[in-house]
């Protein structure tokens, strides 16, 4: 059995439109990085961790990594000292699932460097122990689920979990422009509607439908029309600076669909090439910048394999 082994975890899209709390997907950047190998000293502790600005603890009980990796090691009834090293490699309260990538590798190394006794749905349960840490003990299994698995999900019951996948178009690439501007999740939630019209659910219902029939199908039409949210956007969207005319440049360079990834800040649009996907992300950080707020650009098509192995 090897002594170290290192790890990558996608970054995700989440909400997607309509699906509040139960849609997500992976992409194939950016994503954290996580080294794992066994130590003489009992115990499990985080050494080092980068990309953070010294923003999280190395203590692995208030760390989402530290936290599911503890969850998984008990239920293996592994004893054997462990150590961690987190390589941040996108921006923490970005919108991208950035808690959800560090406790997907924790729990994916271990059970890697162990020649996976477990199953991806059995970690899963270990991986949201973590996103306890960032939710107030009250985990939304989307952008665990879409890092772990990989492809397009749906999480159709947090109690019992049941995470399902669903196919996706082949060609679709997907346009992540992140403004270097601060959103905390509890904060993004504590906003929205804590109620809403049935004729407001039916529509969103139907979206969410379609959405999914859509991406089934591989029909851009459908998803151009359904990937609408009229619940949570409409809020959500006076957060970020710019957004209206970040969606309208992406929809008028050609794109599928835009929206919200997450809470934000980050902003997804959807297209059929790279060459689209690029002029799409040209466009949105176009206005990004007319706010003078930095922004990073990221295009992936959609990762259908979730973490890997480095």
């Amino acid at each position: 059995m090897r002594d170290e082994i290192k790890v990558f975890a996608p970054a995700s899209v989440t909400n997607v439109g309509p699906g509040f709390d139960i849609m997500g997907f992976a992409l194939n950047q950016p994503g954290d990085e996580i080294v794992l190998r066994f130590t003489k000293k009992p115990g499990i502790s985080i050494s080092k961790i980068t990309g953070d600005n010294g923003k999280l603890p190395l203590d692995p009980l208030k760390n989402t990594a530290g936290l599911s990796l503890i969850s998984l090691a008990e239920q293996l009834k592994f004893d054997r000292g462990i150590e961690i090293e987190i390589h941040k490699k996108m921006g923490i309260g970005s919108g991208l699932g950035s808690s959800a990538a560090s406790a997907v590798a924790s729990v994916f190394a271990l059970n890697e460097i162990l020649d996976r006794p477990l199953s991806k749905q059995q970690l899963l349960q270990h991986a949201l122990k973590g996103e306890e840490l960032t939710s107030g003990g009250k985990p939304h299994a989307d952008n665990v689920s879409a890092c772990l698995f990989g492809g397009f999900v749906i999480v159709r019951s947090l109690s019992p979990l049941d995470v399902i996948s669903i196919p996706t178009h082949e060609d679709l690439y997907c346009t992540v422009i992140y403004p270097h501007v601060e959103i905390k999740t509890e904060e993004a939630r504590k906003i929205l509607p804590k109620q809403i019209t049935l004729q407001d659910a039916v529509i969103q219902w139907g979206n969410v439908a379609a959405l999914v029939a859509g991406l089934s199908q591989g029909n851009t039409d459908i998803i151009k029309k359904s990937l609408n949210d009229i619940i949570s956007e409409p809020v959500r969207s006076k957060l970020i600076p710019g957004y209206d005319g970040i969606k309208t440049a992406a929809m008028e360079a050609g794109a599928i669909g835009a929206n919200i990834s997450g809470s934000g800040p980050s902003v997804f649009a959807l297209s059929l090439t790279p060459s689209n996907a690029e002029i799409i992300g040209e466009e949105m950080q176009k206005v990004v910048f007319s706010y003078n707020i930095n922004s990073d650009l990221y295009i992936s098509k959609i990762n259908q394999n979730g973490p890997r192995v480095l």
